[in-house]
């Protein structure tokens, strides 16, 4: 099976080296232009670059993936009866592509729930005991069209995104494969509408995705800690105004007095446990990282800084 491959993340990087290996290697890689990034803002090449280059694939990086100059070039390279792949591209696909070419979309989450950027993050926000994977047809509308495949994933109380995108990534690109086989001998995907009902839309992350807002529970702020770990991270407001950044965090337990809402509090003698009081249940926070500094548990911040 002929087909280009349109990422940008490091779990769209991940499906693109599944696929790489198979008997549908792709025969050219679209993903966004390089872009400024971490604290010096150098210019960098996104996930699916960096793969792309190590696979020996042939790469573009248009600034506008819907210029049709883009659907001209990923005819020539692989034909106009190509399958497109998609996963995390972060940019909508439109027209010219949208009707030159049959677009499967991989989408990490159990469509209709969680359309959208954020999926991962949101499922574990919300304490969804599943995620997944979902292989889809990708429409104008945002993550809408008919689904083919899906696989289905337990959310551990213990995951983080990190930990779960790594077994969706792996999962979502053995079931691309999948499909794409099945396509190769005959068997095309039976593509299903996705029900009416059960719609969520899983938001980009925001600053205020980060902040823990003590007007939630305990257990809601430390599944955020979770979601946001370790790629976008969640901070918490000290005194000062200052932003505290939070790795790990759990329900506090054992005897902890009484923690105000929106307040940290060390607790201890010397201070070895950092509380921070919410609406229901004060929150421990176990390993975090002041300003420009560098990650350490927390009874190491207490010893070098005053709450």
């Amino acid at each position: 099976m002929r087909t280009v491959f349109l990422g940008t993340s490091d779990f769209a990087a991940a499906v693109l080296g599944c696929l790489a290996a198979s008997e549908h290697r792709p025969a050219l890689v679209l993903t966004r232009p390089d872009r400024p990034r971490g604290r010096g803002r150098r210019s960098a090449p996104p996930p699916v670059a960096d793969a792309a280059r190590k696979l020996g694939l042939p790469l573009e990086q248009p600034e506008q993936i819907n210029d049709p100059a883009v659907c001209a070039l990923a005819e020539r390279a692989a034909g106009a009866e190509a399958v497109l792949v998609v996963c995390a591209f972060g940019a909508l696909i439109k027209e010219p592509l949208l009707s030159a070419f049959t677009i499967l979309n991989v989408h990490p989450s159990l469509l209709p729930r969680w359309r959208g950027a954020a999926p991962l993050e949101r499922a574990i926000m919300a304490g969804d005991p599943h995620s997944g994977v979902s292989i889809m047809r990708l429409t104008a509308g945002l993550d809408s069209g008919p689904v083919c495949a899906v696989a289905e994933e337990a959310i551990a109380p213990q995951d983080t995104y990190g930990s779960l995108a790594e077994r969706l990534r792996r999962l979502g690109g053995e079931l691309l494969v999948q499909v794409l086989d099945e396509w190769e001998r005959g068997r095309p995907p039976r593509f299903a509408e996705q029900p009416q009902g059960g719609v969520t839309y899983a938001e980009k992350i925001g600053p205020e995705d980060r902040l823990l807002d003590p007007a939630l529970s305990a257990a809601a702020l430390e599944r955020r800690v979770r979601a946001l770990h370790p790629h976008v991270g969640a901070r918490v407001a000290r005194a000062d105004g200052t932003l505290l950044g939070v790795s790990t965090a759990a329900l506090a337990t054992g005897d902890t007095g009484s923690v105000p809402a929106g307040t940290l509090v060390a607790i201890g003698d010397p201070p070895a446990r950092l509380l921070y009081g919410t609406r229901a249940g004060a929150l421990e926070l176990l390993a975090v990282q002041p300003p420009g500094g560098r990650p350490m548990d927390a009874a190491a911040y207490l010893r070098g800084h005053a709450l």
